[in-house]
């Protein structure tokens, strides 16, 4: 019986496979692939002819679920034209096209020029994510003719037979027909963690995933009808919702939606019945219509236009958009969006070790034997090797690597008879089979020599020595009862140690002392044993990889155990559920948790983690629960993705602040100028150009720059601290100069106007200086250049005649600056202020957290 070569994986690797597959979606250019021998072997089944798979096609009898990783373009341009804000903002352009001038529209051309940048940076995440996706699609194994062949997802067809093994997801509902030790894990249907044993005849659903052993299904519910259908479709969609920030922002824009009519309608009543309308000394031009009501509408479009946060939901787009490009630069598929503001979030990464911070293949170093067979007759551990890994029907990568060995050493399996068998299991940590030799029945069982054997015997010691010096150790162990029955596998005689070598990748201490610098703790979580994950960890430089803990010995409390998870870095055997129990108990613990795995013993973690991190190349039960896939495999790329999502979250808290405080002036100024009665000091086209040089333009540069700052939970009320201090300051500042300068009147000339407009820069620039922080050459060019814009508008004639601004009276200029110059000083006594006060009360925090953690240690001591 010869060895089993390796399975071909449906990883990275066989990216340009899968482009090709998935650009010719007819099947006969589908790759034929051979299905490997198990028990028994798989039946003999011919599976669908070509020519029937043609008549379900042509009879619409196919799996048509749409693959969708991002919104059609019709669905882009409507979501970014029909917006509240635009439609405010049409509604104020409407007033002012017929009352005129020109110019004080000018606010609705940079709406439109804004929502163009919106449809268009969103059209690029849209081509790369839709790239990425079909690089990451599943193809599921079919028999076809009597051959086992990969095809997509799409072109699975009612009564398909369908291979999987370890690690695949079920695409559709089927019926079982041939199970080769076959365990399905339906947690993610039913919540029940316990694999279940599939035999013929029993049902499998789609969106359950196979944890161990092989075998082969009839499709039964396609399309639209099987379970999963549904939740794939739902989950895949491209969606900037269910997140902290966007519902923070939507949240502050009703606020505002509810403050523009009041506000809205006491100018209104005070520029028309309080004696505070305007007269305009000018004479009309160009259709633009005069008197008290269209003078009243302008100061009340001008209050109304720099209320709205234009460019806040813009620039929320774009700083997600584009950061689906940068990532996608990465090999980074982002399959749910709102990911990129979870990492922003993350101080906890757990990560398995095993084709995560090692190489993802294995090599066969020795086999130690332990001396424990009888003399004679007895088959060596070679032999029992390559017949174990002969059967198994799925290789893992422990038996991969024991297979190649032997394949490249022309070892081949004796020709012994299958009557048992047990594929590996995370679970339980041992694979085996039974055989009929020349001997008699033989029970063998490979797995982790801790479970296998008592933990102080030679052959568990000898195990964890070798497994401190960072090799993966398995246990070949006769085994007293049949590996397939209830009891399995009894007492058990240790024979031999096989002994892999796994390599750790060299970027893996890179990527760790970028996530120390940045206070991020990484947490090792592995199956293999804890000495093996320690020597894994004290190598690549983990803080307390030194002292490994076997998750086996962890409190089986979830308060206790989440403690000892916090306080401690690598973990060994760590079982499925421990491993989705522990990340629960981090994320309890007030912690935002990423888990990175590649195999199918990850996936509930994954599930259960904040942000799911899965492995191109891991299985597809694994890529389909993860939030983001890595599709080269390089743990390495985890910082940028990191990164990346603190960028975005954090510039988008920056810019939030700046449009806030804007609408937090404008509703102060709005409020005192109708309760004082006089006319509003701007027309719209000062608003325009206020808001461009102070906030709208900037606000672009600041909302994709460098950002490493960790987000934290609390957006809105975070934002309000600076917005409305700093807003409120800047109105009062704008009101004082407005009645310095107005000297008893109630309407204002060109240089009144200006004047005030002075005060709101200077003391808003301030704030942008602020939110600035740290401060870097091209902000600085920034600001700088902002200064110059409005400087130009007030001092050349064509700039003083667009925007009606007069700069001929020094007294009223200075007037300006001074009430600017005390509103700075204000903001940043403020500033400081809170600022010192937040310092005290985290401070405050981490010192009760200190004394609690002491608490707790204290007693566990006791």
């Amino acid at each position: 019986m010869p060895v089993q070569p390796e399975r071909p994986d449906d990883g990275a690797e066989g990216a340009s496979d899968r482009d090709s597959q998935a650009a010719a979606p007819n099947v006969a250019g589908a790759r034929p692939e051979r299905a490997g021998p198990g028990l028994h072997g798989p039946p003999s089944e011919t599976g669908l002819t070509l020519a029937e798979v043609a008549e379900r096609v042509a009879t619409g009898r196919t799996n048509d679920v749409p693959v969708r990783a991002s919104r059609s373009v019709g669905q882009i341009i409507r979501a970014n034209v029909f917006t509240r804000i635009n439609a405010m903002i049409a509604v104020l352009f409407t007033i002012i096209a017929v009352i005129g001038p020109v110019q004080d529209g000018l606010f609705a051309m940079v709406i439109l020029i804004n929502t163009l940048i919106g449809i268009v940076q969103e059209l690029r995440a849209k081509r790369t994510l839709d790239k990425l996706a079909i690089v990451n699609a599943a193809h599921p194994r079919v028999v076809r003719d009597g051959a086992t062949v990969r095809v997509t997802t799409q072109e699975i067809v009612l009564d398909e037979v369908l291979e999987v093994g370890t690690g695949d997801q079920i695409a559709v509902d089927g019926v079982v027909t041939w199970a080769g030790g076959l365990e399905v894990d339906e947690s993610l249907l039913t919540g029940e963690a316990d694999p279940v044993l599939k035999r013929p005849g029993d049902t499998v659903m789609s969106g359950s995933f196979v944890v161990a052993g092989a075998g082969r299904f009839r499709a039964t519910k396609v399309g639209r009808h099987a379970y999963a259908a549904r939740l794939a479709e739902e989950a895949s969609r491209f969606s900037l919702v269910h997140s902290e920030l966007r519902s923070g922002i939507n949240r502050i824009l009703t606020w505002i939606t509810y403050a523009l009519f009041p506000i809205g309608a006491l100018l209104i009543y005070s520029q028309l019945f309080m004696g505070g309308h305007v007269t305009l000394e000018e004479p009309t031009a160009g259709g633009q219509i005069s008197g008290p009501l269209a003078d009243a509408l302008r100061g009340m479009v001008a209050a109304l236009v720099s209320m709205i946060p234009e460019g806040l939901i813009l620039l929320t787009s774009i700083a997600f958009a584009v950061g689906v490009i940068r990532l996608g630069k990465y090999k980074c598929l982002v399959q749910e969006l709102p990911a990129i503001e979870g990492l922003a979030r993350v101080d906890v990464v757990c990560t398995d070790k095993t084709g995560t911070l090692t190489e993802a293949g294995m090599k066969l170093a020795q086999i130690r034997d332990l001396g424990g067979r009888a003399v004679g007759d007895d088959p060596s551990p070679t032999q029992v090797l390559a017949a174990l890994a002969a059967c198994d029907p799925d290789h893992n990568a422990s038996m991969a690597a024991i297979a190649q060995g032997f394949g490249s050493s022309g070892v081949s399996a004796p020709d012994w008879t299958v009557i048992a068998l047990a594929p590996f299991s995370s679970a339980r940590k041992w694979s085996g089979a039974g055989f009929l030799t020349p001997g008699g029945e033989e029970h063998w069982v490979l797995g982790a020599a801790d479970v296998l054997s008592s933990p102080d015997s030679p052959a568990a010691a000898e195990a964890a020595r070798l497994g401190s010096q960072g090799l993966r150790v398995l246990l070949l162990a006769r085994a007293s009862a049949r590996v397939d029955s209830d009891d399995a596998p009894g007492e058990v005689a240790p024979v031999a140690l096989v002994v892999l070598d796994q390599k750790v990748r060299e970027d893996a201490g890179a990527t760790l002392d970028y996530f120390a610098g940045q206070g991020v703790d990484v947490k090792i979580v592995s199956g293999d044993h804890a000495a093996s994950v320690g020597a894994v960890g004290r190598e690549l430089g983990l803080p307390g990889a030194e002292d490994p803990v076997d998750a086996r010995s962890l409190s089986a409390d979830a308060d206790e155990l989440a403690r000892e998870v916090e306080r401690r870095s690598a973990f060994g055997r760590v079982t499925p559920e421990r491993k989705r129990d522990m990340v629960r108990g981090l994320k309890d613990r007030g912690h935002t948790v990423a888990m990175t795995g590649d195999g199918v013993n990850d996936v509930l973690a994954l599930k259960e983690a904040d942000i799911g991190v899965a492995m191109g190349s891991g299985s597809p039960a694994s890529r389909s629960v993860a939030q983001l896939v890595l599709l080269d495999n390089r743990f390495a790329v985890l910082p940028r993705v990191v990164a990346e999502g603190r960028r975005v979250i954090g510039n988008i808290e920056r810019v939030a602040s700046l449009f806030l405080t804007k609408t937090v002036y404008t509703m102060t100024l709005a409020i005192i100028v109708g309760l004082l009665a006089v006319a509003y000091p701007f027309f719209p086209r000062h608003a325009t150009l206020i808001n461009a040089v102070t906030f709208g333009i900037p606000s672009f540069f600041l909302a994709l720059a460098p950002n490493t700052d960790i987000a934290k939970p609390g957006f809105v009320m975070r934002t309000l601290r600076l917005a409305i201090p700093s807003g409120m300051v800047a109105g009062f500042a704008a009101v004082t100069t407005y009645l310095l300068v107005l000297g008893g009147r109630t309407v204002p000339d060109p240089a009144d106007r200006t004047a005030v407009v002075i005060t709101l820069c200077a003391t808003t620039l301030w704030v942008l200086l602020l939110v600035a922080k740290p401060y870097v050459w091209w902000k600085v060019l920034m600001v700088g250049s902002m200064v110059g814009l409005l400087t130009l508008a007030m001092v050349t004639p064509l700039g003083q005649w667009f925007f009606d601004l007069d700069v001929s009276d020094p007294a009223k200029v200075l007037t300006g600056l001074a009430v600017a110059g005390v509103a700075i000083v204000a903001i940043t006594v403020i500033r400081v202020v809170d600022d010192r006060w937040i310092a005290r009360s985290e401070a405050r925090a981490a010192e009760e957290a200190a004394r609690e953690e002491d608490g707790h240690r204290e007693a566990s001591m006791v």
